[in-house]
């Protein structure tokens, strides 16, 4: 199929809302854009913009269901959302966009997403992923600044400036925030899947993460048998690619260019 640049796919009559810079995924190498838990196609701004043109690559950014203007999901999400987004959903939509060859950049549970779905599929077409502030166990830290977020749900302006981003803001925001603070999510633990993973990773971490700590780099680079390049930045927190743009774009320009022949760096 051929993509407009901006619309809407239906897998699973699930309406799912994308943006795509840049070639058609058929057509070139692409990468593919996973955002965080609480983020959408219009939240990452103009970073799919600037890393098309750092890279040269098509770039295909999607709301998953529940966030953006994508169809809502059924509350409370099961435990295993992220496992089931990777296993179920993400196959589906590169058949769909005609992913050829290209890499995972996903942020936060994206991050997660990508890592599950490099590490359960052995995908041909996926030249490399890279975790930006990955998740792959559960932390004091992750669990103590969700609960921080929600009480900021409930009684600043931030539910208004989220309803900015998506159409059911409260859809979006109860279905992240409730799995992560199920008691039950506590044994939540992706690290079965890291040992699977045969295609290059970088992963992208700020220093001052107040989501996880750099255990979470610790695990991938004990667990992965695949080549883990680690860029550490200082005085970032949990969103680098916001925080630490050009540092970021940098990483994973350099890393297209080395993983993707086709892809040519221009930063």
């Amino acid at each position: 199929m051929t993509l407009a640049a901006s619309g809407f796919l239906t897998i699973d009559s699930v309406q799912l809302e994308y943006r795509l810079i840049g070639p058609q995924p058929s057509a070139a190498p692409c990468i593919v854009l996973l955002h965080e838990g609480l983020g959408s196609v219009g939240l990452w701004g103009d970073f799919p913009d600037r890393l098309q043109a750092a890279t040269g690559t098509s770039v295909f950014a999607y709301s998953r269901a529940g966030y953006g203007a994508s169809s809502p999901v059924i509350l409370p999400r099961p435990l295993d959302y992220m496992q089931r987004e990777a296993r179920e959903v993400l196959p589906k939509l590169l058949d769909l966009i005609g992913f050829r060859r290209g890499l995972l950049v996903g942020h936060s549970d994206g991050a997660s997403i990508a890592a599950i779905y490099a590490g359960s599929h052995a995908d041909r077409r996926l030249d490399g992923v890279v975790l930006i502030a990955p998740h792959v166990i559960v932390e004091d830290v992750s669990v103590a600044s969700i609960a921080a977020i929600k009480t900021a749900y409930e009684t600043t302006e931030l539910r208004a400036k989220l309803a900015r981003w998506h159409k059911d803001v409260d859809n979006a925001f109860h279905g992240w925030n409730g799995a992560w603070l199920d008691p039950a999510f506590r044994a939540w633990d992706i690290t079965a899947d890291l040992a699977y993973i045969r295609v290059p990773v970088a992963v992208i971490q700020g220093a001052d993460d107040q989501y996880g700590t750099v255990r979470q780099v610790e695990i991938i680079q004990e667990e992965c048998y695949c080549p883990v390049e680690v860029t550490m930045l200082p005085q970032t927190g949990h969103s680098p690619h916001r925080e630490s743009s050009q540092a970021t774009l940098r990483v994973i320009a350099e890393f297209a260019a080395a993983t993707l022949p086709l892809a040519q760096s221009q930063t």
